[in-house]
């Protein structure tokens, strides 16, 4: 999928527009009734959990409750074209996650466009994630997982959570950049993927830090490299792919998103108090007990930012032929 350039500054810039008086007469009367934030991973998943922490943060600071309403299925999509569809008045919130880039090109037919449908608010945190090897594994670092893997194209069963989950486009992304045959092998969740990996009946497996973290702790696991540009606070001493592979970058990410029309002003306000949330250093400690770096970016950076992956994962989706729905 190629976004246009005049698109792709359309949607970067969306939430720095300024309206005039009357669209900062909404800001001051914002908000004035409960507000939802919709989430579409469901209850526990890690959306849901960043929704209500950052949620619970406005209701108290705006003096409103900001609602989850967990819409879970279709990858994500069930709650974003719930969200499309709703008023444009700051009262239907989307937390927004890597799924809906990489929705965008995953999908041949969507109900929605998510570059054109919706307008940035804020990025919140990022979830790195971590290439792991069962310990009986003949490589003990990353460069040497590379040279077995181009010395046996086709024999290393990389496991991930599921068809289209952004694990398995990572898993992609890798077989693109490196230049390597991995054979994806996905599981219905991450349970028992890990339960596979740990047992030897698959070679390895991409899944976030904060899920891996206990397994790699009691020595179950090993971790060869994250997938962030940079190394994982959790995980220090656990090189990245970038440091092999330059340019490699890869995480899961969560951000508040709302739809195309709502007022300037309302986004004005919704960015600048999300922004403050998690800079908030009680939010940050919570965040990084999930494992996620804490992300604070503004509406007209964080459109740049989807933008920017929407594009990146369109050209790994095409790579690989990946199809879903």
């Amino acid at each position: 999928m190629t976004i246009p350039r005049r698109r792709f500054l359309r949607f970067a810039a969306g939430a720095a527009a300024v309206s005039g008086c009357a669209g900062r007469s909404f800001a001051l009367d914002y908000p004035q009734h409960a507000a939802r934030i919709f989430e579409g991973f469901g209850a526990g998943s890690t959306p849901d959990l960043v929704s209500r922490l950052f949620g619970q943060w406005l209701s108290n600071h705006l003096g409103q409750p900001f609602v989850v309403e967990n819409r879970p299925g279709a990858g994500g999509n069930l709650a974003t074209q719930a969200v499309a569809v709703a008023p444009a008045d700051g009262y239907t919130l989307l937390t927004c996650a890597t799924a809906n880039a990489i929705n965008a090109s995953l999908y041949e037919k969507l109900d929605y466009d998510f570059l054109r449908d919706f307008v940035p608010v804020a990025g919140v945190v990022r979830f790195p994630m971590v290439l792991l090897v069962n310990p009986s594994f003949p490589a003990n670092s990353f460069p040497e997982f590379i040279a077995y893997a181009k010395a046996n194209p086709g024999k290393i069963n990389v496991a991930s959570p599921g068809v289209g989950t952004p694990m398995h486009i990572v898993i992609e992304m890798l077989k693109m950049m490196a230049g390597v045959d991995l054979v994806h092998v996905p599981y219905r969740g991450a349970s028992p993927g890990m339960t596979d990996v740990i047992a030897g009946q698959v070679q390895a497996f991409i899944i976030t830090v904060s899920t891996a973290f206990g397994f790699i702790k009691a020595g179950k696991v090993r971790p060869l490299a994250v997938t962030s540009a940079a190394r994982s606070d959790v995980l220090p001493d656990v090189p990245s792919i970038s440091e092999t592979l330059p340019g490699f970058d890869a995480a899961t990410w969560d951000g508040t998103c709302a739809p195309r029309g709502t007022p300037a002003a309302i986004i004005d306000v919704l960015s600048s108090n999300i922004t403050a949330a998690i800079a908030d250093p009680q939010l940050k400690s919570r965040f990084k007990d999930l494992g996620g770096n804490s992300e604070p970016m503004p509406a007209a950076v964080f459109g740049k930012f989807l933008a920017e992956e929407t594009a990146k994962w369109a050209k790994v989706v095409k790579f690989s032929g990946a199809k879903a729905g």
